[in-house]
């Protein structure tokens, strides 16, 4: 049993790999010293990382009753007091580290030191086999412990809406910003204002919603029109400028209903916007009312979905873990067909 253990780590969205980790070196250590990286080094890397206030706190909440046998310190280099700590004797790490730790080893002979012993801890697989990381997390594929936001056969089979999951939908599903319905500018311009130097993408699902940002000079990254507004059909559709829009795909999707082919659509978008920062108009022959429920699952945290309210504005909803899960309970609530 070590007296003292080091970690250092970004440690963002404290996820069951972060725990396995912890849990290996309280089980090897009688106390851990936790380097967490400072912002600068943190949001150069991905600056949808939190602060390091926000991940410290997050990590002690996390850990719960071992709290006691853990300090947490503030890491601005890449191996913090390794090279030269006196006290530890261990230090932990993940497969890909483990030559960070060895070189840490190389310095500590250096300056006279013992090598500290490099306790290594596999990662933990989560979904479609791959290990849980803070950074597939960001990216909106799992949860804090690894499963998709998805259930298992969407995509494949057609969802169909119950009279459960309407119910649901009827208030707002996120912020509303109001604004008369014959100028659409005075909520767009509210939203613009409220998500402005958000790290997207911005995806417009309707009709007016996507001309509104058009005519704003502000097209969204992804959009979903159907030609039509409050189920009848929009003349003014015909304005929305196609060529904005790096590509252009079409579905079907019938009204109340998520098929395979606006799950596929959008999937798609997603991708372009996040590989190679394309943007993506999707036509959609029927409806895409219910498109939500597929996107926020499927988008990275800190995306904007953006609807129109009939007769109120339009509604905001940022990408966030409780908009993921949420979605995911409804997705399971719906029919298979």
């Amino acid at each position: 049993m070590h007296s003292l253990g080091l970690v250092g780590g970004t440690f963002d969205r404290f996820h069951a790999g972060h725990r396995a980790l912890i849990e290996h070196g309280l089980s090897n250590c009688q106390r851990l010293e936790v380097w967490l990286t400072n912002d600068q080094i943190a949001q150069a890397k991905d600056p949808r990382i939190e602060s390091w206030s926000e991940r410290s706190l997050k990590f002690v909440e996390s850990i719960g009753e071992n709290s006691s046998r853990i300090s947490i310190h503030l890491l601005e280099d890449e191996d913090g007091p390794a090279p030269w700590h006196e006290n530890a004797s261990a230090i932990l790490c993940t497969p890909e580290t483990v030559l960070g730790c060895q070189r840490i080893n190389q310095a500590r002979e250096s300056n006279g030191l013992g090598p500290l012993e490099i306790l290594k801890v596999e990662h933990v697989i989560g979904h479609a086999g791959k290990p849980i990381s803070s950074s597939r997390i960001r990216q909106g594929e799992i949860d804090k412990e690894g499963q998709s936001y998805l259930p298992e056969n969407v995509g494949e089979a057609d969802l169909i809406l119950t009279k459960e999951v309407e119910a649901n939908l009827k208030d707002p599903f996120g912020q509303l910003f109001e604004g008369p319905e014959d100028d659409t500018g005075v909520a767009i311009r509210a939203v613009l204002e409220e998500i402005f130097g958000s790290h997207g993408p911005i995806i417009a699902v309707g009709d007016v919603t996507v001309k509104a940002l058009q005519d704003f000079g502000s097209p969204a990254d992804i959009a979903l029109i159907d030609g039509k507004t409050k189920r009848q059909e929009w003349e003014e559709s015909s304005a929305i400028d196609t060529s904005l829009y790096d590509e252009r795909l079409t579905c079907q999707n019938p009204a109340g209903q998520l098929n395979a082919e606006l799950f596929h659509a959008c999937a798609g978008a997603l991708e372009a916007w996040s590989n190679e920062s394309k943007t993506t108009l999707i036509d959609v022959d029927g409806e895409e009312d219910l498109a939500p429920l597929l996107l926020h699952p499927m988008a990275p945290l800190g995306a904007v979905v953006l609807y129109g309210q009939p007769n109120r504005g339009v509604v905001l909803r940022w990408t966030g873990s409780d908009s993921k899960s949420r979605c995911r309970e409804l997705l399971e609530a719906m029919d298979r067909a």
